[in-house]
């Protein structure tokens, strides 16, 4: 017969470790959590002795633990910091996206038995005093929203926390990001506006946004327009300046002079008001597409799903909390969470022979 490794019949339990190390299961239990409440000493001890051991959670008990915590209401157990260093505080939840952001984090931090609480960082705190206002309210994760012009902490000492970013605007940290699939994205508006019956489409978006963004609705974009258009018909995308001015006005009539599309995606929100400023009415003289129906100011395009991306966010730090994972990671992982399109009156459908379905 052939050999056959006799498995271990015998799981080393919380109660081993607790005997080996001389202490309770409860401080083991809370000592391979990262809790804080068993000294930073302490808890590198009895991991080491857990290790040594062959401790492994029981699957069994981590299930039945879980399903005990879903059929009864969650306690707050600590809070979650959602920071913010805004020069307005107040601006950043203006933006619907960000807003919905928030939202779905505040829920799903409910559901797992944290609070999402908003700390603003003014210019005169230091970071060693961020650090203790923190640690002092009990707060093991941090959610970083979008900084459109960076978040500057200085020396803050992130391996004091569990860390995620929400988007890609902040080039650091570089904690793991939970994102829309900002590419895909792209793609998808670009599929359907051609469905929709248009053949020359653009792409209009602004400096800042495509650095911020690291180009990603560009790439889609210019991605699936090889795909789909014959190369006579491919237009080069347009980088404006995201405000109102002359200068962009100039640039944009000047482009669509140039390139004379039939209908644009565009993920500037000052697109309506440049247009308007040139003379030019949506969809009669040109339709438009947006990459954010949110904040796009334009009723057909990409809903992100934001308040799914602030849920999921909240949910991976929850886990990067429960497996002691702090700091920024040697390799960061970005998730990706698919966007939907959405009909509006800016892009009617039009007829090319046959009717668009």
């Amino acid at each position: 017969m052939p050999h056959r490794s006799k498995p271990n019949s015998v799981r080393v339990s919380l109660r081993d470790v607790a005997k080996a190390v001389g202490v309770s299961h409860v401080a083991v239990s809370l000592a391979l959590r990262g809790d804080r409440r068993v000294s930073l000493a302490r808890r590198h001890e009895i991991t080491t002795v857990a290790r040594r051991l062959g401790y492994r959670p029981d699957p069994m008990l981590a299930s039945l633990a879980a399903y005990r915590r879903h059929k009864s209401a969650v306690p707050i157990s600590a809070t979650i910091a959602w920071i913010n260093q805004w020069p307005d505080p107040r601006a950043l939840r203006r933006l619907n996206e960000f807003d919905a952001y928030w939202r779905g984090a505040a829920e799903a931090a409910d559901l797992l038995g944290y609070r999402l609480e908003e700390f603003v960082v003014s210019p005169d705190l230091s970071p060693e005093r961020l650090r203790e206002i923190l640690l002092a309210r009990g707060v093991r994760g941090l959610l970083l929203p979008p900084h459109g012009q960076g978040l500057n902490l200085g020396t803050f000492e992130w391996s004091d926390f569990s860390v995620v970013r929400l988007g890609l605007s902040l080039p650091s940290p570089r904690a793991h990001a939970v994102v829309c699939d900002q590419s895909e994205c792209a793609s998808l508006a670009y599929e359907r506006v051609h469905t929709h019956g248009y053949r020359r489409i653009g792409f209009v978006s602004s400096l800042r946004f495509d650095r911020n963004t690291r180009g990603n609705f560009r790439a889609g974009f210019l991605r699936h327009q090889a795909d789909l258009t014959p190369a006579h018909d491919r237009l080069a995308p347009l980088l404006l300046e995201e405000n109102v001015s002359p200068s962009s006005a100039t640039a944009l009539r000047h482009w669509l002079a140039r390139e004379h599309p039939d209908a644009l995606i565009t993920t500037l929100p000052t697109l309506r008001a440049l247009l308007a400023k040139i003379g030019l009415r949506v969809p009669r003289d040109l339709a438009v597409a947006t990459t954010s129906v949110l904040d796009g100011n334009f009723p057909a395009g990409i809903d992100q799903n934001c308040h799914d991306i602030g849920a999921v966010a909240l949910r991976t730090l929850a886990g990067l909390i429960y497996q002691n994972e702090r700091g920024v990671p040697a390799v960061f992982r970005r998730l990706l969470v698919e966007g939907r399109w959405v009909d509006g009156a800016s892009l009617p459908p039009i007829r090319r022979g046959l009717p668009v379905t």
